[in-house]
């Protein structure tokens, strides 16, 4: 995008400073001939109507939203779900593993998806794939078939994790940094209530655990709408021509950065610690004594200090060189959360919850340090199919372990600990990749 905007800038140029190179020159700048040619040249690169960002604006909110709560909902619910599908602790545990399995290997489909298709119809057809997987999943019968269709839900999510900077960065050039923000929290809004209201609405809807998890499939519905009449629109969006040319970059490149390979396995240890606590802590909550709709709403408040921390950390983090003190920090009062948890699980749930909440505020610092780590647009989108891709590779194992140790261990120190450890290369990979260099420099 660069390398196109720059030549019509420079005729643009050569055309006003004309007058100081020669008459000649003048009179042809002066001639009436030119004149709409210039104002053609000067109106050409006109921004959308104010109600398509409008539009789009409200399409990345709504897509926000439906990104959590197929897996926070689960989470409120597990135990009665392993109870209806007579679920072990470790089949539970694969249960919590599939949403990183499913963002690793579909996110990696979504660059190649846009270039086809274009990013707000891939987004579209992803929240589809959410409504479907969340109505189905609930009625199948069985553990296999409720794997299956959670994995259709979490297609659609992966595929609009990685696309929501991709329409950002193309709509809202101006304003990338507010705009992340803006969905940064919607996205830990829709977290949240999910953890919140699961239960009560559970309650309200009879008793019946599918009814509880299969109503969260309207609100994907919801997010449909606003994407329909982008469809036409979505080849032609701005910034289309560069979008295309991310694809055509050599991988290469990323592979051989320290940088991202710090950014990857920070983002990849963020988001283990992230599943764990939406896919375990309730359960380690009742476990611990604490009934089942307090045990929501504590999980609930981990993930709701997200929506004021999620808009302050980018900024933050964007006037700042060197991003490690913030990544320290957040990584501090996960240590001190899980300390808490393990100790007395029940007497501090609260502020359990808080800190643990602070922590998982690393994933909108990561995705901020991914937008600082490039000079061009080009490797940001690398970068970000990249670290996530490879980042939600690496937590895999994490919810997975916790189920095993748990089922075997008959408590919650084994899984506490390894949690509590994994800050440990959180904190090293986030120190890494929030130094002041890009990725252009080291490859």
């Amino acid at each position: 995008m660069p390398e196109d905007e720059t030549q019509p800038q420079t005729r643009t140029s050569t055309r006003t400073q004309s007058p100081h190179t020669g008459t000649a020159t003048a009179s042809a700048v002066e001639s009436p001939a030119p004149a709409p040619q210039t104002a053609q040249t000067t109106s050409g690169p006109a921004g959308p109507a104010p109600w398509v960002l409008r539009l789009v604006a409200v399409g990345l909110v709504l897509t926000a939203l439906n990104l959590r709560p197929a897996i926070t909902s689960l989470g409120a619910l597990l135990e009665e779900v392993r109870d209806g599908l007579h679920m072990s602790g470790s089949v539970a545990g694969v249960l919590t593993s599939v949403p990183p399995l499913c963002f690793a290997v579909f996110g990696i489909m979504a660059p190649r998806l846009a270039r086809r298709f274009g990013p707000g119809a891939v987004v579209c057809a992803g929240m589809v794939a959410i409504a479907t997987g969340l109505v189905i999943r609930p009625f199948v019968g069985s553990t296999a078939g409720f794997l299956a269709a959670s994995a259709l839900a979490l297609m659609g999510i992966a595929v609009s994790n990685i696309l929501m900077p991709v329409i950002v960065k193309r709509w809202f050039p101006d304003r990338v940094g507010s705009m992340t923000g803006l969905y940064s929290m919607a996205l830990a809004l829709g977290t949240a209530l999910a953890a919140a209201v699961t239960v009560p609405m559970t309650d309200a809807l009879g008793g019946s655990w599918k009814a509880g998890l299969g109503i969260w499939a309207v609100l994907a519905v919801a997010a449909v709408l606003p994407w329909i009449p982008l469809l036409r629109d979505g080849r032609g969006a701005p910034g289309q021509a560069t979008a295309q040319q991310h694809g055509d970059a050599p991988a290469l490149r990323i592979i051989r950065s320290r940088t991202a390979w710090g950014l990857a396995c920070f983002f990849g240890l963020q988001a283990t610690a992230a599943y764990i606590a939406m896919g375990w802590m309730p359960q380690i909550f009742r476990d611990a004594g604490v009934s089942a709709g307090t045990a929501g709403v504590l999980l609930a408040v981990t993930m709701a200090m997200g929506v004021p921390l999620a808009f302050v950390i980018p900024r933050v983090a964007a006037r700042m060189r060197n991003q490690g003190p913030i990544v320290v920090f957040l990584c501090a009062c996960g240590l001190v959360g899980y300390a808490g948890l393990y100790l007395a699980p029940a007497g501090g749930a609260w502020a359990w919850a808080v800190l643990l909440g602070i922590a998982n505020c690393a994933f909108p610092l990561a995705l901020t340090m991914i937008g600082m780590r490039s000079r061009s647009g080009a490797g940001v989108v690398r970068l970000s199919a990249f670290a996530q891709s490879t980042g939600y590779l690496i937590s895999i194992p994490g919810p997975l372990l916790v189920g095993v140790l748990y089922q075997h261990s008959g408590g919650w120190g084994l899984p506490i600990a390894l949690m509590a450890g994994l800050m440990v290369p959180q904190m090293v990979a986030g120190i890494l990749a929030g130094r002041d260099r890009t990725i252009e420099d080291e490859c």
